[in-house]
């Protein structure tokens, strides 16, 4: 019985393992609470709206961090199921120190710290924001959140070829406009690592206008490197939006289907 319900309970809070009425409700309610702690923690930098509903805020905070410590310890007591964290000892330990279980713990320790220590108004308020962390942990709750994950993680080796690759155009910019301009303006273009943010802002097509070349040389050399910046910058752009239309090919292909005898829902492939 007691290993029935850590399991359920561990099904509950993973939508992906199971298709419950209840597993919509809670996940629901949990993904409308995190959205609400981020609205709340922006609408408490409003003097004037802290001021008036400081009670509503405080008990609003003591609730969701009483609600979000439940989850985290029932996360954290039934992440045994999971095969990577599969051993009842080491396994929780390895789930602390995981990225979901440091978000989970990160999003509550303020409100714990501030009632053992004691913190500066100032300080809980920027400490606070550590609950907008809660926004990266909506993909455990949301279908399509997990699409995108599923991406990223894919088609990580080609977008982090494609980091490389601006990377070394920044540079590579930096430093033939310093060596154009220096001359001309040497207290606008004083170095190569101050050309960078020109180099950034260029090849982004932002182009605040506070590094502006002035030669001939400069003017022509910035247009042919705005134009690679639009090549450059297109390439993980185009690698996520193949990364989608294979993940999108691959929900369309599968098709849940469900048994007229037993009511058994599986999935079928059309591909097969």
């Amino acid at each position: 019985m007691y290993h029935k319900v850590r399991k359920k309970i561990h099904i509950l809070l993973h939508p992906e393992l199971g298709e419950t009425k209840w597993d919509k409700i809670i996940n629901g309610f949990i993904i409308f609470l995190i959205i609400a702690n981020v609205v709340v923690v922006i609408l408490e930098t409003v003097q004037p709206l802290h001021d008036k509903y400081l009670t509503f805020f405080h008990y609003f905070d003591l609730i969701s961090v009483i609600i979000f410590t439940i989850e985290y310890l029932l996360r954290l007591w039934s992440c045994i199921h999971e095969a990577r964290f599969e051993h009842s000892l080491y396994g929780r330990i390895r789930y602390v120190f995981s990225v979901e279980g440091i978000i989970d713990l990160l999003a509550i320790l303020p409100f714990y710290i501030h009632s053992l220590i004691g913190l500066d108004l100032r300080v809980l308020r920027i400490l606070r924001l550590l609950r907008f962390l809660r926004l990266f942990r909506l993909t455990a709750y949301m279908k399509s959140a997990r699409m995108v994950k599923n991406v990223f993680v894919k088609r990580a080796s080609e977008l982090k070829l494609s980091v490389v690759l601006i990377l070394f155009l920044v540079i590579i910019a930096s430093s033939i406009m310093y060596f154009t301009e220096h001359q001309a303006q040497p207290k606008v273009f004083t170095s190569i690592p101050a050309t960078l943010w020109w180099a950034f802002v260029t090849l982004t097509s932002v182009g605040y206008g506070d590094m502006v070349p002035i030669t001939t040389l400069g003017k022509v050399m910035t247009a042919i490197i705005m134009l690679c910046g639009v090549a450059i910058f297109a390439l993980p752009a185009g690698i996520i939006t193949a990364g989608f239309l294979e993940e999108m090919q691959k929900v369309r292909q599968k098709k849940t289907v469900k048994c007229p005898n037993c009511g058994h829902s599986f999935h079928h492939d059309h591909t097969e």
